[in-house]
C-alpha cells in the first residue's frame, strides 16, 4: 500500500515538473459599475454668495417735537401707507393752528375796512376832495393789509402740517409716488424704540423702522474674471446686457436646492480695489415672505442654452493632477474573441466644464452614450478587460 501511494506522488510530482514554466492561471476581469454619458441643454452659470435686502427701508422720526401719547401698532406687525403709528400730544398744536386762524380772521377784517376805504378815498380823489399823499396812504395801507392776510394764510397752513405731523404716519413706499387707495402698498415695521410719555424730539428721535417686503433684492460680489466673462457676451451679442441675466438662489436651509429666482436690476459702476468684486443686485418676487439679511446661495446664469455632454463626477479620477476617466469599449483578441476593455481618456484628450448637481459638463472627450466607469476605477488599468455592469450612481437625477 505504501508503494501504491508512493508511486501516485512521484507521478504528480512529474507532471507538475512538466507545466511551462512562468504560467499563472486566468485571472477574472474585474466587475465596475457603468453609467451612459448623457446629453442635455444646459446653461452656463457661475455660483456665488450673498444676502438679501428690502427694497425700501425707512427709519421712522417725528417731524415734530412733544411727548409720545400713543403706539397703534405691534412689534412686528405688516403696515400700510398711511397708518398712523404714532401720535403725539397735539395741544400745543392745536393752540398754534387755532391762533393762526385767528390772526388771518383779524387781517381779513382789517383788509375789508381798508377796502372800503380805499373805494371812498377813489371817490374823493376823483371829486378833488382829497390830496394824491392822503391817497396815496389809505392804497398803502390797503396793500400792506392784503400782504398780511397773504402772511396769515402762510402761517395757518405751517400750523396745520405741524399739527397733522402730530401723528407719525407710514410714507408712500415707492419712491415718493402718490399711494393708490386700490392697491395701498405694505411694509413690515420693527419694534419701537420709544414708549408713550417720551419727549420726541423733531428729526432726531428714532421711532422705529419699514421694510417693504415684495419685491426683494439680493446683493452679491462678482469676481473680475466673471465680470470680463460677462462683457465678452455682451460684446458677442450673447446676451443684451448684465441687466437682463437671470438667476437662482437657495437658503442656508435648502441644501444644495435653488427654489428662488429672479433678475438683475442693478450692477456698481466700479470695482471695489480692495477685493476685485463688482457688486450687482438682484429682484425677485417675495412671495413667500423671506425676510431681508438672509444668506444666500446664488446660480447666476451665463449666455443661452446649449446641447452639453455630462457624466458622473464620480467617474473622474485624477494623476498627477490632471482628470481622466475610462470609457468602455468592446474588442476582438488575436484569437477573434470579443472582450470588454477600459479605454482611458485624459490629458488633451479631456477638457472638462463646470460641475452641476453632481454632474460634470465634458467640452470635449466623451460621446454621448458612451459607457463611463463610474464605481470601481481603483481595480482598472488602462486597456485592461473588465466586467462592466450597468448601473445609475445613487442620488443623481436626470
Amino acid at each position: 500500500m505504501r508503494a501504491v501511494l508512493g508511486l501516485f506522488v512521484m507521478s504528480f510530482l512529474a507532471l507538475g515538473c512538466n507545466q511551462p514554466p512562468g504560467m499563472k492561471p486566468p485571472t477574472k476581469a474585474p466587475e465596475v459599475l457603468v453609467t451612459p454619458a448623457i446629453k442635455e441643454t444646459i446653461t452656463d452659470y457661475e455660483e456665488f454668495t450673498g444676502r438679501t435686502e428690502a427694497k425700501i427701508m425707512v427709519e421712522v422720526k417725528a417731524r415734530v417735537t412733544g411727548y409720545l401719547n400713543k403706539v397703534n401698532f405691534k412689534d412686528g406687525d405688516t403696515v400700510k401707507e398711511g397708518d398712523v403709528l404714532f401720535e403725539i400730544e397735539p395741544r400745543p398744536y392745536e393752540v398754534d393752528h387755532q391762533k393762526a386762524e385767528a390772526t388771518l380772521a383779524r387781517a381779513r377784517v382789517r383788509v375789508s375796512k381798508l377796502d372800503a376805504d380805499y373805494r371812498r378815498a377813489t371817490v374823493l380823489r376823483q371829486q378833488g376832495s382829497i390830496s394824491a399823499e392822503d391817497f396815496d396812504k389809505v392804497s398803502g395801507e390797503r396793500g400792506e393789509a392784503q400782504a398780511e392776510v397773504n402772511v396769515a394764510k402762510a402761517d395757518l397752513e405751517k400750523a396745520g402740517v405741524s399739527l397733522g405731523y402730530t401723528k407719525v404716519k407710514v410714507p408712500p413706499l415707492n419712491n415718493g409716488s402718490k399711494p393708490d387707495p386700490q392697491n395701498l402698498r405694505t411694509a413690515r415695521v420693527g419694534r419701537r424704540f420709544k414708549d408713550p410719555g417720551n419727549l420726541i424730539k423733531a428729526d432726531d428721535t428714532l421711532l422705529t423702522t419699514l421694510v417693504t417686503l415684495d419685491p426683494m433684492f439680493v446683493y452679491f460680489d462678482v469676481d473680475e474674471r466673471t465680470i470680463l466673462s460677462l462683457r465678452g457676451l455682451v460684446q458677442k451679442k450673447k446676451i443684451k446686457s448684465v441687466r437682463d441675466m437671470a438667476f437662482k438662489f437657495g437658503l442656508a436651509s435648502d441644501e444644495g436646492k435653488y427654489p428662488y429666482q429672479g433678475h438683475i436690476n442693478f450692477e456698481d459702476n466700479k470695482l471695489d480695489v480692495g477685493t476685485g468684486t463688482l457688486q450687482l443686485r438682484g429682484e425677485f418676487k417675495n412671495d413667500t415672505g423671506l425676510s431681508p439679511g438672509l444668506f444666500v446661495r446664488l446660480r447666476l446664469y451665463l449666455g443661452v442654452p446649449r446641447e452639453a455632454v455630462l457624466v458622473p463626477e464620480r467617474a473622474l479620477g485624477t494623476d498627477q493632477g490632471q482628470r481622466f476617466l475610462y470609457v468602455v469599449m468592446k474588442q476582438t483578441d488575436a484569437e477573434g474573441k470579443e472582450f470588454t476593455k477600459a479605454e482611458y481618456r485624459g490629458g488633451n484628450d479631456l477638457d472638462l466644464g463646470a460641475l452641476r448637481d453632481g454632474w460634470r459638463v465634458i467640452e470635449k472627450g466623451v460621446q454621448p452614450g458612451e459607457m463611463v466607469i463610474w464605481s470601481g476605477l481603483q481595480r482598472v488599468r488602462k486597456d485592461a478587460p473588465i466586467s462592466p455592469k450597468k448601473q445609475n450612481p445613487p442620488g443623481l437625477r436626470r
